[in-house]
C-alpha cells in the first residue's frame, strides 16, 4: 500500500458510494474501504440469512419463507422520488445503466382512523375521501395557485411573497381545513413534523412542486423503486467508481485513523498496513460514533430512529392489494412530534420470495418505549409473520473536515426518501472539493408500470 491517493472512502453507504463515484469521475484517485463483506454498510439490503445473523445470530431463517437469495431486505427503508435530487444524480452519473427501475404503485395518508389514497389525478382528488365537498374545492384553488405561480408575475402571487409569508399565511388564505394542511405538509411536502409551517413558504412550495412533477411523470405514485432492492444503489456508484479508476476493498478492518502532530489526516491503517491520502470521508461509525472519546461526530437532537422490518404474508389492508406502497401517518393523527412512515414492497420488486410482503414501519423515537410508539403503524399491516425491531442512534458530524481534512457524513434518518441524502452528500461534496455539485439534467428511461 505504498502508493498514495487523493482520497479515502470509508463505508459503502449510498451517501459515500455517491461521492467515490462522483470524486472518480472528477479525476480523483480513490481508495474505498468497508469492514463488511457486503456493500451499503447502515444501507444495505440483506438476504434471510444475513437478516436473521443481524438479528437473530442463533436462529436459521424458517424454511417456509422460502429460498435465500431470493431475498433483499433493506435495512433502511426509502423510496426515490421521481423528479428528485437522488434521480437526478443517477442520470447525470448514468448508473441507470446498471440499475432497473419499478413505480410505486400507491401513496396513502392516515386520517380519522383509516387510510386513503394520496390523489394522484384530478379525478382522484374528486373521489377522495380525503376532504369534504366545500374543502375540495378550496384545495383545488390552492393547488391551482401553486402551479400558477411565476416569480417574475406579480399578478401570480395572489398577494402572497413566498419569501416573507409562512405556510400558515398561505394556508389560512386559502381556508385550509387543519386535515387538509396535514396531508399537505406531510404527505406532499414531506415534512417530518410541523415545524415548516411558521417558515417562510418558498421550500414547501418548492417540495409541492416536487411532488407533483414526480407525480404526473409515472402516474401512479411519484416514488421509483430499483429491482433487487436499495443495496443495488451503492454498487452501482461503486462500479462507476471502478470505471473511473476507484479501488474497492471489502471485509478489511479499519483498525486506525492516522493524524499528523497537527491532528491533520494523513492515512488509514488497517493491520499493519497504513494508506496515505489527503482526504477521507466516511461514516459515523469509523469516527468514534457509539463510543464517547472521538468529538468527532455527536448524536443529533431527536437522536434515535426505530424501524421495525415485517414480513406479512399478504398485502396491507385497505391499499387496493397494492404489490408496493408508501403510508405516512401524520403526528396529529397519533398526537406525537413525527409522522410515521410505512414502506412495503413485495416480490414484484425482486426482493422476497412469492406471496410475501416486505413493509418497513419507521420513525424518529420520542419515549422510553420505541416499540409502543410504532404500534398505530403496526395495527395498520393486519397479521405480521415476522419482525425485526432496530433502534439506531443519529449521528453527525461536529466539524465541517476543513481544518483536518476528515469529513463524516450524517447517518440516514427517518424520512421515507432520499432528499436528505442528497443534501448531505451536496454538504460534504463541497467542503471537500470547495465548489458546488453541478448536475445535467436528463431523463431516467425505462421505469416499469
Amino acid at each position: 500500500m505504498d502508493e498514495e491517493y487523493d482520497v479515502v472512502v470509508l463505508g459503502t453507504g449510498l451517501t459515500e458510494c455517491i461521492l467515490s463515484g462522483l470524486l472518480s469521475v472528477e479525476g480523483k484517485k480513490v481508495l474505498h474501504m468497508d469492514r463488511n463483506d457486503y456493500y451499503g454498510g447502515e444501507s444495505a439490503s440483506l438476504n434471510l440469512t444475513q437478516l436473521y445473523r443481524k438479528f437473530r445470530p442463533d436462529q436459521t431463517p424458517p424454511t417456509e419463507l422460502g429460498r435465500d437469495r431470493d431475498y433483499a431486505i433493506d435495512l433502511v427503508p426509502k423510496f426515490i422520488i421521481a423528479s428528485g435530487e437522488l434521480t437526478k444524480i443517477l442520470v447525470h452519473t448514468e448508473v441507470t445503466r446498471y440499475l432497473e427501475f419499478k413505480q410505486i404503485a400507491g401513496s396513502f395518508v392516515y386520517r380519522d382512523g383509516k387510510i386513503s389514497k394520496v390523489p394522484s389525478n384530478e379525478m382522484e382528488a374528486v373521489k377522495s375521501p380525503l376532504m369534504g365537498l366545500f374543502e375540495k374545492r378550496r384545495a383545488k384553488k390552492f393547488f391551482e395557485f401553486l402551479q400558477g405561480w411565476k416569480d417574475e408575475d406579480p399578478a401570480t402571487h395572489q398577494g402572497i411573497n413566498l419569501d416573507r409569508d409562512t405556510m400558515k399565511t398561505v394556508y389560512e388564505k386559502f381556508g385550509l381545513e387543519q386535515g387538509t394542511q396535514d396531508f399537505i405538509g406531510h404527505a406532499m411536502a414531506l415534512y417530518l413534523d410541523d415545524d415548516y409551517i411558521n417558515k417562510p413558504a418558498r421550500p414547501t412550495y418548492e417540495r409541492i412542486v416536487l411532488y407533483t412533477s414526480s407525480m404526473a411523470r409515472y402516474g401512479k405514485s411519484p416514488y421509483i423503486y430499483p429491482l433487487y432492492g436499495l443495496g443495488e444503489l451503492p454498487q452501482a456508484f461503486a462500479r462507476l467508481s471502478a470505471i473511473y479508476g476507484g479501488t474497492y476493498m471489502l471485509d478489511k478492518p479499519i483498525d486506525e485513523i492516522v493524524t499528523d502532530a497537527n491532528g491533520k489526516f494523513v492515512g488509514v491503517r488497517s493491520g499493519n498496513e497504513t494508506v496515505k491520502a489527503k482526504q477521507v470521508v466516511g461514516d459515523p461509525s469509523y469516527f468514534g460514533a457509539g463510543k464517547t472519546d472521538s468529538g468527532k461526530v455527536r448524536v443529533v437532537e431527536e437522536g434515535k430512529v426505530i424501524r421495525a422490518i415485517c414480513l406479512l404474508k399478504h398485502p396491507i389492508p385497505g391499499t387496493d392489494d397494492s404489490d408496493s406502497c408508501q403510508i405516512i401517518i401524520p403526528q396529529n393523527q397519533v398526537g406525537r412530534k413525527n409522522d410515521i412512515y410505512i414502506a412495503m414492497v413485495s416480490s414484484t420488486h425482486n426482493v422476497c420470495a412469492k406471496d410475501v410482503y416486505v413493509a418497513i414501519v419507521s420513525t424518529i423515537v420520542e419515549t422510553s418505549v420505541p416499540e409502543k410508539e410504532i404500534l398505530p403503524a403496526l395495527q395498520l399491516l393486519g397479521p405480521i409473520h415476522d419482525k425485526f425491531v432496530s433502534v439506531s442512534n443519529l449521528y453527525t458530524p461536529t466539524a465541517d473536515g476543513k481544518s483536518d481534512n476528515i469529513f463524516i457524513t450524517k447517518s440516514y434518518d427517518a424520512t421515507s426518501h432520499f432528499e436528505t441524502v442528497v443534501e448531505d452528500v451536496q454538504d460534504v461534496w463541497k467542503r471537500m472539493v470547495g465548489s458546488d455539485l453541478v448536475l445535467k439534467k436528463r431523463e431516467i428511461e425505462g421505469v416499469q408500470e
